[in-house]
């Protein structure tokens, strides 16, 4: 039989050519015998610690007149944009504080091989998800109701490492017993019974509102808490959640709320087409967007000041000072309450959950035990979250070199604390850490590695703990002034590509309809 991957390859030119003394890691952590050369990416914190600390530059003497200012360049920022410039809006600014747009959606290359540097996929939306399937619609995704085939993930797609060798799927259903069997077999229909009634969907907002009645005492509880309330106490199965949620929102089963924590099981159909993916990840979907308003898109522009003067707003970046109509802020609550001057501040932050990230360069494949290597690889009871073949969509049936992006979530420390060990963290100790992971399924990956790049995220996204609906219901109605619209995914709470996008588009609505009033 011939595959997907073969056969599009034959169809398309192709051009020749976790922590440092965490009890999961002791007695692990050893010097890599090999020399691997590195370092850390830039991650912007500098913009973000100058603001906690009130280091501002002085008020710039340039001014200039734009009726809609954009206050941050990731999804939600150019979803936003996207939207006006579709309804024929396309005199306004995105005010970017990095040196690309992109957020959580950023990407990097090593030696002509792009890869992601934090999401790096899109769930296939279903019938559902009208926003998301116009977008797809309106780049070239999604044609006619089918999906761009070299978009969607490559077989095999998911494998786990338990018990010496690499199994087919996500799912630690490998040598259980009945018993193990039937609890996961029991907490599958449950989420199939919530998934069917629809009770948690993406985009969340309307959902969140509806369950906060039905389902209040979901967020009331951790996910661990319920699970255990409701008799689950298979390990492979608490494994299995602690996964999505460490996964989804950087938390743990002590710290998710257990709404957020079935949402996450239960808000998307089971089996899709996909998932959508691409070398650089969710950066080829920025690329899109930035096709569109690109041009009124701009970097290195933080900013420092959003204040009123009369009946406009005024916005400081280091050399201009923006006079607007209307403000779209979609950039964190903690960093917006940074800037705001002189106007009502936001009524909760949320907590934020940091995350490491690392792009390796491999020069050789290291040997596998079972299942051939795949898209998505995760290693059972690891600290990390695996790592997904940046190449694995490449239509070339042969790849020497490969680059692998390898996922952290710190969760079990507390948020502050695993912002200050990143912090702390120098290169070599990421390096070992990361490869210390991967020798647990790959014991030769020392003779494998060439090159390690880390970039670490103090404030990655929101982390949807117990309360967090009540909190971004909040954060929903809050108005600090006359035509503004916060588009961050913290109104939702959930920091993913379609809230992104829905609180994007909501935001540019709302604007839109406040200027025409």
């Amino acid at each position: 039989m011939v595959s997907r991957r073969a056969a599009i390859a034959a169809a398309v030119a192709v051009p020749a050519g976790v922590l440092l003394g965490a009890p999961a890691l002791v007695g692990l952590l050893r010097k890599a015998p090999r020399r691997v050369t590195g370092g850390f990416v830039d991650d912007g914190s500098a913009v973000g610690h100058a603001l906690r600390d009130g280091t501002r530059p002085a008020a710039p003497a340039r001014r200039e007149r734009v009726p809609i200012v954009i206050l941050g360049g990731g999804v939600s920022g150019l979803g936003a944009a996207w939207a006006l410039a579709r309804e024929g809006l396309r005199d306004f600014v995105v005010l970017e504080s990095a040196r690309e747009a992109g957020g959580n959606a950023r990407s990097g290359e090593m030696e002509g091989m792009r890869h992601p540097w934090g999401a790096h996929y899109l769930p296939v939306p279903d019938a559902r998800n009208t926003l998301v399937r116009e977008l797809c619609t309106d780049i070239g995704l999604l044609r006619d109701g089918v999906w761009d085939e070299r978009a969607l993930a490559f077989a095999p797609q998911e494998r786990l490492f338990q018990h010496g060798t690499w199994h087919e799927g996500i799912e630690p259903s490998f040598a259980l017993t009945r018993a193990e069997r039937d609890e996961l077999t029991r907490f599958d229909a449950t989420m199939a019974e919530w998934r069917a009634r629809d009770a948690f969907a993406v985009p969340s907002v309307e959902c969140a509102a509806r369950t906060a009645r039905e389902w209040r005492a979901l967020d009331r509880q951790t996910m661990g808490e319920w699970l255990t309330a409701q008799g689950y106490r298979t390990p492979a199965l608490r494994w299995l959640v602690d996964y999505g949620v460490r996964d989804d929102y950087g938390a743990s089963l002590e710290t998710a709320s257990a709404w957020a924590g079935v949402h996450y099981f239960a808000g998307r159909p089971a089996h899709d087409a996909g998932p959508l993916t691409w070398p650089e990840g969710n950066a080829w979907l920025i690329a899109r967007l930035l096709e569109r308003v690109g041009p009124r898109v701009r970097t290195n522009a933080p900013v420092w000041r959003v204040g009123r003067e009369g009946a406009r707003w005024t916005i400081d970046t280091a050399d201009i000072r923006y006079e607007a109509d209307a403000v779209i802020a979609a950039m964190p609550v903690h960093a917006l309450a940074r800037v705001l001057d002189g106007v009502s501040p936001a009524p909760v932050t949320l907590d934020r959950s940091p995350w490491l990230v690392a792009n390796v360069l491999l020069d050789r494949w290291p040997e596998e035990r079972g299942l051939p290597v795949a898209w998505d690889n995760v290693i059972y009871d690891s600290p990390s979250l695996g790592y997904v073949v940046a190449t694995h969509q490449s239509l070339r049936t042969e790849q020497a070199r490969s680059v692998w992006t390898w996922y952290h979530a710190p969760v079990e420390r507390d948020a502050a604390s695993a912002r200050r060990w990143l912090r702390d963290l120098s290169w070599g100790e990421a390096r070992d850490l990361v490869l210390n992971d991967l020798r647990r399924a790959h014991p030769d990956i020392d003779g494998c590695v060439a090159r390690v790049d880390v970039l670490r995220y103090g404030h990655a996204m929101p982390r949807p703990t117990p309360g967090f609906l009540d909190a971004t219901a909040a954060l929903r109605a809050w108005q600090p002034g006359p035509r503004f619209a916060l588009a961050h995914t913290d109104a939702s709470g959930l920091s993913l590509f379609e809230e992104a996008l829905e609180r994007g588009v909501s935001a540019a609505r709302q604007v839109r309809e406040a200027l025409r009033a």
